[in-house]
């Protein structure tokens, strides 16, 4: 029997390493540019999802799924609609700061909530979407300053875009998994997980070497940092598959706002940071969010 709370625990420990592999993508983007940095967790990420698979399949003594035609839409959805969100996400970083940046990309639970109901019949129970807007609130107050919207309107923009498209490459991944229609969520999830990496790096690679040769050659001399982010990218994206596994897209995504709670967390205690009002108040909404979200469950 599996354990009610199983994917709160996996979607905790997918924002955790998901803020390494962002901090990680963020420095690469210097040397190697948008495309490059966000091949970076595709191409050096699926060895290592295909070692999870391997392993799986080794110690359940089970053989590969194989998926009807109707797998197919899904996951190539998920795995461009990723694609395209992962740079969009890096090119807003790098036109504004980073918290505020996120502040836009965490819009995500909302927009995942209307795609997820739509395309998945993902029910979104009033005290689920009271909970969505709830810490989402939290979020976008505690990640916004007084003077924020420099800049202009498009790295705004590119942050909603952003948000957008992760949210329909989470509805995506989660109708994939589900098509399978296996009794194995970790088998669903990470046969997913290793297909979507592999349709990303071939295509991106194909990509790259059609139209500049020059970043594949940098990501190759970029090794080291590239395959710490990929693995950091895959093990991310091993617990993220989990939960979408096990619960609602909306919900998942809903929770993964912990991961701005922790940052500001570490400011506070490990830099000596002062934690403003304005930030109290989004960490009180963003806890409340959870817990309304966790009790509706």
């Amino acid at each position: 029997m599996i354990a009610p709370w199983l994917w709160a625990i996996f979607t905790v420990v997918a924002g955790f390493f998901q803020t390494v592999r962002n901090a990680m993508q963020r420095e690469l983007t210097g040397s190697l540019g948008t495309v490059g940095a966000t091949h970076v967790r595709f191409l050096f990420g699926f060895p290592f999802a295909l070692a999870f698979l391997l392993a799986i399949m080794a110690q359940r003594g089970a053989p590969l799924p194989h998926p009807g035609w109707t797998f197919w839409p899904w996951v190539i959805d998920g795995a461009f609609m990723q694609v395209a969100a992962t740079a969009l996400m890096l090119v807003a970083m790098n036109e504004r700061s980073f918290v505020v940046t996120i502040a836009y990309l965490k819009t995500e639970p909302i927009q995942v909530a209307i795609f997820g109901l739509i395309f998945l019949g993902d029910a979104v129970t009033l005290p689920m979407m009271i909970a969505i807007l709830v810490a989402t609130a939290g979020v976008v107050i505690m990640s916004t300053k007084p003077g924020g919207m420099v800049g202009g309107a498009r790295p705004t923009l590119l942050g909603l875009a952003s948000g957008g498209t992760f949210a329909l490459s989470a509805v995506g991944f989660r109708g994939a998994i589900l098509n399978l229609g296996l009794p194995d969520y970790f088998m669903a999830a990470t046969f997913t997980l290793v297909v979507g990496l592999a349709l990303q790096a071939v295509v991106l690679s194909l990509y790259l070497a059609l139209r500049d040769q020059a970043v594949l050659v940098a990501i190759a001399r970029a090794w080291k940092p590239s395959l710490f982010a990929g693995f950091m990218g895959a093990l991310a994206s091993q617990f993220w598959f989990l939960a979408f596994a096990l619960a609602t897209a909306a919900s998942v995504r809903t929770l993964a706002l912990v991961e701005v709670l922790f940052a500001q967390l570490v400011a506070r205690f490990a830099f000596g940071q002062k934690t403003t009002a304005r930030e109290a108040l989004g960490m009180l909404l963003v806890i409340a969010g959870v817990v309304l979200l966790l009790a509706a469950y």
